[in-house]
């Protein structure tokens, strides 16, 4: 019963915010509040991902793979809450690849802690490569601080780390962006040519939102989005 309930609360106010701000969640071609709610379109998986502790609810909306969004309310406590995200399964070594980038165009909002951010994974899950186009509010990243560099396109602060299961490398852009084009493939070649791994596969690209908190209900809109490699 329990469950049932809280199942319902989501729902209720998602219809009033909704009413109110988010029109494309009223024509959306899937939506879901599970917590672990997915949908397969046009060769990519969307996932609402709650998957930290004390989070809030969440409903995640889209009607495609490249526009979608989510509204969440997580309270305005420590911890990331979820990653909501859409995946692109590559499975290519990185010398095999002629190219694989990126493109991306969010609305954000200006309020709660989070970020809007790749995360890619190599060689199953034993690499993963975190780069952030735009943070809001009290969020770091994993691990210690390396280098400042020029790659991808865009330039970063570069750390380095592990979370106990994989190693971690995070690219916080210089400053915040709500779209553009990134160079995965010379991204991981600038991490091979560090010596911080080898010839490894491009296992899968993912890009959504790191919400910390976003207390009081929270738009987080993804106008377009796309992956190709060759």
């Amino acid at each position: 019963m329990f469950r049932a309930a809280r199942l319902a609360i989501p729902a209720l106010l998602l219809a009033v915010v909704v009413g109110a701000t988010a029109a494309p969640a009223q024509a959306a071609v899937w939506s879901s509040t599970d917590r672990w709610g997915t949908w397969n379109n046009g060769g990519y998986t969307l996932y609402n991902n709650i998957w930290g502790s004390g989070y809030g609810p969440q409903t995640i909306w889209a009607n495609s793979y490249s526009n979608w969004g989510v509204w969440a309310n997580h309270p305005n406590t420590g911890g990331i809450k979820s990653y909501p995200n859409a995946t692109r399964a590559v499975n290519r070594r990185l010398s095999s690849l002629g190219s694989a980038s990126s493109s991306f165009n969010v609305s954000v909002p200006n309020a709660g802690a989070y970020t809007s951010a790749y995360d890619i994974w190599a060689d199953g899950h034993t690499y993963e490569i975190m780069l952030w186009m735009n943070k809001y509010g009290p969020v770091g990243p994993l691990g210690s601080f390396q280098t400042n560099a020029s790659v991808g396109g865009h330039s970063w602060a570069v750390y380095r780390g592990s979370n106990g299961s994989n190693q971690v490398f995070s690219f916080i852009r210089s400053s915040n962006t709500s779209s553009g084009t990134v160079d995965i493939r010379a991204v991981m070649n600038w991490i091979r040519g560090r010596g911080w791994f080898g010839d490894v596969t491009l296992s899968t690209v993912q890009f959504g939102y790191e919400i910390t908190s976003s207390s009081g209900g929270l738009d987080f809109r993804t106008n377009s989005f796309s992956v190709s490699y060759s």
